[in-house]
């Protein structure tokens, strides 16, 4: 078995330039945006079934910490998060202040930047298929801890366990395959020398 399929690969890839402190400022900053937008596409997928929905958002979270690291995935989930104070760019139908400290999504929106950080500070060592699940799945507990933490109060649930089921456990089986697309598509495209 190769061990790129372990906690860290091998070899560095050219992906890695991405990461690196000394990449270009343009390459940085068109990789933010590059993240934002396609967090803010990625939102605009969503299903209802309670409260928060399903979306394809979090695929790029959990990208943006893999691809580029802690401080520009932290920075392209920032990013996406003031575009929501100005445009629909959001899960939800609104958009501005007002709307990102109202929802009950609000707290899973909150996270985002945290999530991607933890992602890209976790693969930084774990950036084998192995690593990078595991930094991932790091990443999905920060998410759901401030969205469960948030929705608990906001939607005014009589009990934890009922912001744990809506908020969570329904989500956890939906999670673990954009964990694990996410994470295939990485050490996929880190084989690229």
């Amino acid at each position: 078995m190769s061990r790129s399929f372990g906690l860290a690969a091998t070899r560095p890839s050219a992906i890695d330039s991405l990461r690196a402190e000394d990449a270009s400022f343009a390459l940085q900053a068109l990789s933010i945006l590059g993240f934002a937008l396609l967090t803010a596409l990625g939102a605009q997928v969503r299903i209802y079934l309670w409260e928060v929905p399903f979306t394809l958002q979090t695929l790029s979270v959990y990208a943006s910490g893999l691809y580029l690291g802690w401080r520009n995935g932290l920075a392209s989930q920032l990013l996406y998060l003031a575009l929501g104070l100005f445009l629909p760019v959001y899960a939800g139908d609104g958009y501005g202040m007002s709307y990102l400290l109202s929802a009950v999504s609000a707290g899973y929106l909150l996270a985002l930047p945290l999530s991607a950080a933890t992602a890209g500070f976790l693969s930084k060592r774990w950036n084998g298929t192995t690593g990078s699940v595991l930094s991932l799945v790091g990443a999905s507990l920060v998410l759901f801890a401030g969205g469960v933490t948030w929705l608990h109060y906001a939607a005014g649930h009589a009990t934890w366990f009922e912001s744990l089921d809506k908020g969570w456990l329904r989500f956890i089986p939906v999670d673990l395959a954009k964990i694990l697309l996410v994470s295939l598509i990485y050490s996929g495209t880190r084989r690229v020398r």
